[in-house]
Parts: structure tokens; C-alpha cells; sequence
């Protein structure tokens, strides 16, 4: 159990939203580093088109493939550029060992960060609640000041679900550590069961075909790698559950390519900067005829 210092009421207050965030793409140069300058030029452009925050670090951004020191250099950037952490920047975690996860962790709560978005161990497959119960509390333990936790559903991935009973456990044993949940398994069903059972929370939702759906079941908004291109576009659907028709066909669009290479391409293009293309491996970029061909299918649906 953590210190009453680090425990809260646990659920978001009545008519509060958390928005829009962006799912923030990680520039990179042709060394391989993490080109700073655009991360900080592009970090501005999605506030200004509509996100409430930035989400650094996450599956848009190749958090699994940037190291501790890569992180902190990004933090630092940022930082110098005189972002307000405390209220428009959180990171994502996604480590297997409870050192790595509790690190990352920190480094974000130590640098300000208003809140941050973990994904469970995932090399281990076919774990059970118990085993991920005593992994989390782990994590949140070795926590200097644990807050604003969103739990990362994303099984497609990770191949380690999140079932509601867990996130009903370690509310109870960490009251007000977890603030929402981010759901990205893709299927109504789950995000109904969420909602259902902890419609209370902040309720994510990382498929852009249902966004809009569970925006009107009580969902609180995104985290989505969209917002990076077109975040203008998606704010009908996290402000009022309106459907747009054009993000449902674009999500189809992209899942015929490797997703996060084919959303830096299309960051390339609305920015006009081929800069933005690359991407670190173990993913590759989406080669030039595919580049095309998905530039021409995102303007011929507007």
C-alpha cells in the first residue's frame, strides 16, 4: 500500500474530460538520434490545432525502442523549450522489468509531467491477474509520487490483456494512483465492459472507429496517433461523439500498412517535410511507391 500521501478520491471529477492527446511521433535524424527540433516544432503544431496535451513515448512514438538516455534528452528538450509539463505533457512506460518500468516512471514525475500512460510486462505470455497485480503495485511502490496513471490495454501488441477485475483491484489497493484507462484492443464489446465498470475513470479509447461511440457512452476522449496529422478533424468526434465518416475509411486505409511508419508519412506530408519519414528499427520506412499511393488515398478521401 502506497503512503496516504500519494492516495486520492480515484475517479474524475463529474463533467470533467480529459480531450484530445496526441500519440506524439518521435522525429528522428539520419544518424538515428532523435531530431530535437522538430520534436519541439511538431509538440507546438498539435496544441495548437486542437490536442489538450502530448502523450511522448508511446507505440506512435517507438517509445519500446528509445533508451533511458534518449527519453531524458527528449524530456530535456522539451523542457528548454518551455513546455508546461505540468499540464499538457505525459509519457508513456513500457518496460517488462519492474527497475525499468519504475525508472521511466520517475523520470517523468521528476521532470513535472502531468500524468503518465503503462503498459503491462509484456514478455511473458499467458500471465494471470495475480501475477500482473503484484507487477503493477511493484511499479507504483518504487514510484517517488505516482499520479494521473492511465493503464494501457493494447493486446494486440503487448498479448497481455487488461481485464476489468485488475483494474478494480488495484484501485482499491492504490486509491487515486489510476486515473483512466487507455483502450486500444480495437472491439466495442471491451470498451462497453470498461465503461460499464469503470465509466467513473477517464476511458480512452485508442481506435478511431469507436471513438465517437463511446465519446456518447460516457468516454472521456483519446490518446491517438491521428491527432498527429489530422487532429483538427477528430475533435467533433472527442468533444461531442460526433462521427466524421472519413476517419472511420482512414483507419482502414492505414491498417493496410505498418501503422506508426505510415502516420509519419503522413506527417510528412500535410507538414511537407520528408524529415519526418523516419523511423527507428526495429520498424523500417514505408518505401517511397507505398508512400504515394497512401498520400494520393488520404487526399481523395478529403
Amino acid at each position: 500500500m502506497l503512503p496516504a500521501a500519494k492516495q486520492g478520491a480515484g475517479m474524475r471529477p463529474p463533467g470533467e474530460r480529459f480531450g484530445l492527446s496526441c500519440a506524439l511521433i518521435t522525429p528522428f535524424l539520419a544518424a538515428g538520434t532523435i531530431d530535437h527540433a522538430r520534436l519541439v516544432a511538431h509538440a507546438r503544431r498539435v496544441l495548437a490545432e486542437g490536442c489538450r496535451t502530448i502523450t511522448l513515448f508511446g507505440t506512435t512514438g517507438e517509445g519500446p525502442s528509445l533508451g533511458f538516455g534518449e527519453r531524458a534528452a527528449a524530456l530535456d528538450a522539451l523542457r528548454g523549450a518551455g513546455f508546461d509539463f505540468g499540464s499538457t505533457v505525459l509519457g508513456a512506460i513500457t518496460a517488462s522489468s519492474v527497475q525499468d518500468a519504475a525508472a521511466q516512471a520517475n523520470q517523468l514525475f521528476d521532470a513535472g509531467a502531468c500524468g503518465m500512460l503503462i503498459a503491462p510486462p509484456f514478455y511473458f505470455k499467458g500471465v494471470d491477474d495475480d501475477g500482473l497485480f503484484a507487477w503493477f503495485g511493484r511499479v507504483f511502490e518504487a514510484c517517488h509520487a505516482p499520479r494521473n496513471v492511465f493503464l494501457y490495454h493494447i493486446p494486440s501488441l503487448t498479448q497481455v490483456p487488461l481485464s476489468t477485475e485488475l483494474v478494480g483491484r488495484l484501485r482499491a489497493a492504490y486509491p487515486g494512483v489510476i486515473a483512466g484507462i487507455k483502450d486500444s484492443a480495437g472491439d466495442w464489446p471491451t470498451t462497453e465492459r470498461f465503461l460499464a465498470a469503470h465509466g467513473d475513470l477517464h476511458i480512452l479509447v485508442g481506435d478511431e472507429r469507436l471513438l465517437a461511440r463511446a465519446v456518447r457512452h460516457g468516454g472521456s476522449g483519446a490518446i491517438n496517433g491521428f491527432s498527429n496529422f489530422c487532429a483538427a478533424k477528430l475533435l467533433p468526434m472527442v468533444e461531442r461523439g460526433e462521427e466524421v465518416p472519413q476517419v472511420a475509411a482512414l483507419v482502414d486505409l492505414l491498417l493496410a500498412y505498418p501503422v506508426t511508419p505510415a502516420i509519419k508519412a503522413l506527417v510528412a506530408h500535410v507538414t511537407r517535410d520528408a524529415e519526418f519519414l523516419r523511423t527507428a528499427p526495429p520498424l523500417v520506412d514505408l518505401p517511397d511507391a507505398a508512400v504515394r499511393t497512401l498520400v494520393a488515398a488520404y487526399e481523395r478521401l478529403g
